[in-house]
């Protein structure tokens, strides 16, 4: 199963990105809360979803996206492996510390990476 979260991560990213250029920023913005949701436990890949927040911020003219994505990027890098407010869509209008319902597609992803976690 841990093949099938890494390909979902793949996906988030690739049809943000494509989003991005294509200018559709709503959609961009989804495909960017989903794989801020797959990564949170990730530290590299959990910083590149704010990474991309902050670039589509940027790209917008959304300063407030921009600024907020500033400390998230930090704060994925130290925190990811510790302690996460699971499901929390990671855009700056959102507290940083709410946990929020995981949507049921990305529960079955998020179970088996988290047996993997538990077990190391």
């Amino acid at each position: 199963m841990k093949a099938a979260l890494q390909l979902a991560i793949e996906q988030a990213f690739q049809q943000a990105e494509h989003a991005m250029q294509q200018r559709r920023n709503t959609e961009a913005f989804q495909w960017l809360e989903r794989a801020h949701i797959l990564t949170q436990r990730q530290p590299l890949p959990h910083a590149r979803s704010h990474w991309l927040m902050l670039t589509l911020g940027w790209q917008i003219g959304d300063y407030r996206e921009v600024a907020g994505q500033i400390p998230r990027i930090f704060a994925a890098l130290l925190f990811s492996r510790i302690w996460v407010p699971l499901g929390n869509t990671g855009r700056s209008r959102v507290s940083a510390f709410k946990p929020m319902p995981v949507p049921e597609e990305l529960q079955t992803l998020l179970a088996s990476d988290e047996q993997n976690l538990s077990s190391r």
